[in-house]
């Protein structure tokens, strides 16, 4: 006699438990892969040239979007600030209020988001390619390891450059706000630079760069992640890229609310 079939009521518990296995076993291996990236970081041979061409790659390339989207970000800031603010006649918070908004929040947010969408799908869609026509496996066959060369290199290069386009975002949207203020608005430019000296501390510094270089984490870890475990195939490639697109925005906003509950 042959087995006797499940009851059909179990079908959906079924595939409910083997999709939880499912997501479960990825964090596990992605907790495990970045845990050796982060172990080969300054590991033998130190791959130096290599991590200077990965950070023009994710810095040098990503300076222009970076700069357009805190020009239109600070702009905005400092219109809708304005708007708010004069209802009140407290005028003379525009200044910080554009500042900190900046400085510790929309700065490191948004920064992230912008490396991720032209940095971060481009290195998932790169290693995804290898991995499909298996130059990762020519790699391991020459006795280089895949891992150093893919991934560290690219996350030593990430910790260093995305802090520094952080802090391009905030000065080009600091400068935006001012100029726009000054010449639209018609505020008065000193009152507006006085006033952020006296309010932002070095404090709100240090939270935007602690923010900065998690989400330089984030984007390195699963961009890679993704694509050194991609998928077979044309369609393994296009899953890895906008998977890692997807999970390092879901990761860049939950951790900036995790990080300000912390820092506050």
């Amino acid at each position: 006699m042959g087995e006797a079939e499940a009851p059909r009521w179990l079908a959906g518990p079924g595939v409910a438990g083997r999709r939880t296995l499912a997501l479960v076993a990825g964090v596990g291996r992605s907790a495990l892969f970045l845990g050796a990236t982060l172990r080969r970081m300054f590991a033998r041979p130190f791959r130096g040239r290599l991590v200077l061409q990965h950070m023009r790659f994710i810095g040098n390339r990503s300076v222009g979007i970076v700069l357009l989207t805190s020009t239109f970000t600070g702009m905005v800031l400092v219109l809708q600030g304005h708007n708010a603010l004069s209802r009140f006649g407290s005028e003379i918070y525009l200044g910080p209020l554009v500042a900190l908004s900046l400085i510790r929040e929309l700065g490191p947010v948004l920064a992230a988001l912008m490396v991720t969408a032209r940095a971060g799908s481009a290195i998932a869609a790169t290693i995804a390619g290898m991995r499909v026509t298996e130059q990762i496996d020519a790699l391991e066959v020459m006795a280089v390891d895949s891992v150093q060369y893919l991934a560290s290199t690219r996350m030593l290069a990430a910790l260093l450059v995305v802090p520094m386009l952080t802090a391009f975002f905030n000065l080009a949207g600091i400068a935006a706000a001012h100029t726009f203020g000054v010449s639209v608005l018609g505020i008065d430019g000193g009152t507006f630079m006085a006033s952020i000296r006296d309010s932002v501390e070095l404090s709100d510094v240090n939270v935007g760069v602690a923010k900065s270089l998690l989400f330089a984490i984030f984007i390195a870890w699963v961009s890679t992640d993704q694509g050194y475990h991609a998928t077979r195939g044309a369609e393994g490639i296009g899953r890895a890229t906008t998977t890692s697109v997807v999970v390092v925005s879901v990761l860049v906003l939950a951790g900036d609310y995790v990080m300000t509950a912390l820092l506050l």
